[in-house]
């Protein structure tokens, strides 16, 4: 029964363990692996299409959907659709790395009033900030956690979770690691108070996707007396309650080194690549988001459960207080086929 809240969808081309992975407008664009990549081999994907790479090389791709016809896109295009070096306004080579720090497993958030500072965080416990417009690091900082930072969950808060602009605020998870970070833009410094992390979540290289109050986390592993254990487990944590629930509905079979990604238009979660028990696989299934969240409905979602209710309750069109709830509660009713 778990089984059927996952939809399977076509395999991917080639295995990908640790992939990254943005969504532009309609398409979710795979940019590399821990072993695979049609150009380089990538660690992190940030901005929409800005990389870094292990040897801290920092990439930027012009991106045209190769579903459009190319060639008659305007000659401006040049370079389109490959890796080229990411550069000042002067042309100069910009490296988002320090000589002596390490990057594998690295996570960051793009934030600030402005959006434009790179908050990145790293091993062994470092966090940075660097400034996008100036090119330059601004702050380092160490992190309060007792054991490696590495293949974690690092999200920013939603807008609607921002206590005001100048404290930008994100959340880290990693292993028995749970941070509730501050920035203040104006003093540049961070504070930061620990969470209490669930004991099941405890594990590495799970996917994980923020969405407004709800983080949710998919599979990843952990080593339990020498042995190594993979998950099928999924998870949720609510930002505002503070809480961790554990879902009885699962992957169909243990996974990790996967990558989950929100599409906002209908609200499904793709989770993509990764290593089951056995090997590394071609996966690429989909979910709702409201399975796991009936409070998350897309628009498209919405206005259907309008016309249902216009439509069962011959109610004329207009809008009340708590409609939103209204409807809310009526797709948990009717169970109507939204999938």
């Amino acid at each position: 029964m778990s089984n059927q809240i996952f939809e399977t969808l076509k395999d991917l081309p080639i295995p990908l363990q640790g992939p990254q992975c943005v969504l532009h407008k309609h398409e979710l664009l795979i940019c590399g692996s821990w072993k695979e990549s049609a150009s380089i081999k990538l660690l992190y994907c940030l901005l929409d299409l800005i990389v870094m790479g292990k040897n801290k090389h920092t990439f930027v791709m012009k991106y045209v959907s190769i579903w459009d016809n190319i060639l008659n896109k305007s000659n401006e295009l040049n370079n389109y659709n490959e890796w080229i070096p990411f550069t000042d306004n002067k042309n100069h080579p910009i490296i988002i790395g320090r000589d002596n720090d390490k990057y594998v497993g690295v996570r960051a958030v793009i934030g600030g009033i402005n959006n434009n500072l790179l908050f990145i965080t790293y091993l062994p416990t470092n966090i940075s900030v660097f400034d996008l417009n100036t090119f330059q690091f601004i702050k380092h900082d160490t992190l309060p956690a007792k054991n490696y930072i590495e293949y974690h969950c690092f999200v920013s808060k939603s807008e609607n979770e921002q206590k005001n602009k100048q404290n930008y605020q994100m959340l880290l998870f990693c292993k028995k690691a749970g941070l509730s970070i501050e920035y203040d833009e104006d003093k540049n410094t961070f504070q930061f108070r620990q969470i209490h992390v669930y004991k099941d979540i405890t594990r590495l290289r799970y996917a994980y996707v923020c969405i407004n109050d709800v983080i949710l986390f998919f599979g990843g592993y952990s080593w339990i007396n020498n042995e190594l254990i993979i998950s099928k487990s999924v998870h949720k944590y609510s930002i505002r309650e503070n809480k961790w629930m554990t879902f009885q509905d699962t992957l169909s079979s243990p996974l990790f080194a996967c990558i989950a990604i929100l599409s906002e238009e209908d609200n499904n979660i793709h989770i993509i690549g990764g290593v089951d028990d056995k090997t590394e696989v071609l996966t690429h299934i989909k979910t709702k988001v409201r399975v796991w969240d009936h409070s998350q409905l897309s628009m498209k979602e919405i206005k259907f459960a309008i016309q249902y209710l216009i439509r069962t309750l011959k109610i004329k069109l207009g809008w009340i207080n708590d409609f939103d709830q209204i409807i809310i509660n009526t797709i948990d009713e009717m169970n109507f086929a939204l999938k």
